[in-house]
């Protein structure tokens, strides 16, 4: 039986700067790159697209264990809180692969 786990991570980010959809795009451009380049994760853009200072940013990470894949999710939760003191939520999503194929093998 295969392994590993995926965190899935659905952010919320305010931009109270951003002044039009152009500035926000600016910001959350850097932002889900550095996600990516940095913390290795996969981002994509989820919600609030037509909103000047809000975004929807959905995160997944995978590991083989979950104190690993914890650790590495608190690492992108509190990289964010160090980054957008102004404002940023995360929920997260824990999922064994088993859970994910329904108990299945």
């Amino acid at each position: 039986m295969a392994g590993g786990f995926v965190a899935v991570l659905v952010i919320d980010v305010h931009f109270p700067e951003a002044g039009s959809l152009k500035s926000k795009r600016k910001e959350l451009s850097s932002l889900k790159a550095q996600l990516h380049q940095r913390l290795g994760c996969a981002v994509s853009e989820t919600g609030h697209q037509d909103l000047w200072q809000r975004a929807e940013l959905t995160v997944a990470l995978t590991g083989g264990s979950l104190p690993v894949l914890d650790a590495a999710a608190d690492r992108v939760q509190n990289w964010l809180d160090d980054q957008l003191p102004q404002g940023v939520s995360v929920e997260r999503h824990v999922a064994s692969v088993e859970d994910l194929r329904g108990g299945i093998g």
